[in-house]
């Protein structure tokens, strides 16, 4: 990956934040930390890896991807939209009355949206469902992602489908898990300790990488290493931040599920607009 490419994914991933504190601002309520935490996951997918388009969302082979996280719709929504499957002016909607953008991703009604999501633990297990289906039709160049929280797998469905994957030999589906160690009432180490996840995945039959899920070197080499592997599904570990780019919010639970007020909301806008403008300078 070139620097040009690297600061272009930056730029996506900053303003994939900035949609995120904008539309959980208008709502006054969401889920703001463990949608910032994964815009680098999504900025490279939605720009580098998947294969989408915009103007076909129905596309039968296109690849997918499942937010099993589905409370992180935020930042799913703000891809979206910076992909061009809807105006990002939309993103003020979100769970506004009559708005197509509901509080967890809606496939029957939001362009983009793979999977209806927000029971913790059933993305995954439709996303085993999609992989395996790619393989009987035949789609071989079918590829399905999933974004699994570190919270949601204390749920005893997500075991189920990682035995599901590894029994299928999903090679065709990649895993990825938001490792910032904070659920809604704290960490997830106390409140259900799911360590060492590495070993327990490699016990399940998956092929697994342990990365910085903010550095996109890293993550470019995860997912090659998932196209290379043959015969087992891939589970990425990715080491973030809950809460990144936004200063107050970074590492504190209480942004699990807080919306920012006026006062927050300025403040996370001053700093990504200035990231953001960073960006550009480095740009040129």
């Amino acid at each position: 990956m070139t620097n040009a490419e690297k600061l272009a994914l930056q730029k996506h991933a900053c303003h994939i934040r900035i949609g995120v504190i904008e539309s959980t601002h208008s709502a006054k309520c969401g889920h703001p930390g463990g949608s910032l935490s994964i815009a680098e996951v999504l900025s490279f997918l939605y720009f580098r890896e998947i294969r989408v388009d915009p103007a076909n969302p129905a596309w039968p082979e296109r690849d997918r991807l499942v937010l099993s996280k589905g409370h992180a719709a935020p930042a799913l929504y703000s891809a979206l939209a910076e992909r061009g499957f809807f105006p990002t002016e939309e993103l003020l909607t979100l769970r506004h009355m009559g708005s197509r953008l509901q509080g967890h991703p809606n496939m029957n009604t939001v362009p983009g949206v793979d999977m209806s999501t927000g029971s913790l633990g059933q993305g995954i297990s439709s996303a085993c469902g999609m992989a395996l289906g790619a393989k009987v039709k035949g789609l071989d160049d079918v590829r399905v992602y999933a974004i699994v929280g570190d919270g949601e797998i204390e749920e005893g469905e997500c075991w189920e489908a990682f035995m599901f994957a590894s029994h299928y030999k999903l090679d065709n589906l990649c895993v990825f898990l938001d490792l910032n160690h904070l659920q809604i009432d704290g960490a997830i180490e106390k409140v259900m300790n799911s360590a060492p996840q590495d070993k327990k995945l490699e016990a399940f039959g998956f092929n697994v990488l342990s990365i910085d899920g903010h550095d996109y070197d890293q993550i470019e080499a995860a997912v090659e290493a998932f196209h290379a592997e043959k015969g087992r599904p891939t589970f990425i570990i990715l080491n973030t931040t809950k809460g990144k780019g936004v200063s107050y919010m970074e590492n504190d639970a209480d942004w699990h599920g807080k919306a920012p007020g006026d006062a927050d909301y300025a403040t996370a806008m001053d700093e990504l607009k200035a990231a953001l403008a960073q960006l550009e300078k480095e740009e040129g």
